[in-house]
């Protein structure tokens, strides 16, 4: 494939919003948070090197437990522990939601903040989180540079090959994907990683964006 001008790059790109937006026209976060935005802290975290589904499960008992982010602030870092430990690397990661709870009341009066830099400083938030955060509860342009992102952005030639940092595929993806689309194509490549273009055995033959990735080929 010939090298791609930022212009085409571009309007491909647009052409692969729009082709997600017809394929899942309801772009839903797959983490069920119930619009709570201190859920949603708490599950992002959860979700590190673990399903969402799971962290659908584990999250059922953890909130019916604790139900408000001073409950899990207060409650005892073995509780939280027992519960999430499905989720793995239990131990940090209850410290880390039990902390971050425990921020979010005493800071921030209960309140989400809606800056990325204040983001940055609840524990175990990274930019991941945070644009995640940023995205679905304030509906700012977010790109959330999770594994579905990251791999599947590479084979649709949206950034260098065989690029992992999350961070460099942030800033590959910001001046391509229309701000305003940005955080529901991110919900939207989740859904079709999942049941289209998943890592193991991708649905190439069948795929909707197959007219739009360079990958299409290599794959057979």
């Amino acid at each position: 494939m010939a090298k791609e001008s930022k212009t085409a790059k571009k309007q491909r790109a647009a052409a692969i919003v729009q082709a997600l937006k017809d394929l899942y026209p309801d772009a839903e976060c797959a983490l069920q948070y119930e619009g709570e935005p201190w859920r949603l802290l708490v599950m992002g975290r959860l979700s590190a090197q673990c399903t969402d589904a799971r962290v659908n499960i584990v999250c059922r008992d953890l909130f019916a437990r604790f139900p408000t982010p001073k409950a899990m602030a207060d409650a005892p870092l073995e509780e939280i522990e027992a519960i999430v430990r499905p989720c793995g690397l239990y131990r940090t990661k209850a410290a880390n939601i039990k902390d971050a709870c425990a921020r979010l009341v005493d800071v921030y009066g209960g309140v989400l903040p809606n800056d990325m830099n204040e983001l940055l400083t609840f524990p175990g938030v990274g930019r991941k989180i945070a644009n995640l955060l940023l995205g679905d509860i304030y509906h700012r342009p977010a790109i959330v540079a999770d594994t579905h992102c990251i791999r599947i952005s590479g084979r649709l030639g949206l950034v260098p090959a065989g690029c992992k940092d999350p961070e460099k595929v942030e800033r590959e993806l910001i001046p391509i994907i229309a701000p305003e689309e940005q955080s529901d194509f991110c919900h939207r490549i989740v859904w079709f990683g999942r049941e289209v273009c998943s890592a193991r055995s991708p649905k190439c033959a069948e795929c909707p964006l197959g007219d739009l990735c360079p990958s299409k080929d290599k794959t057979k």
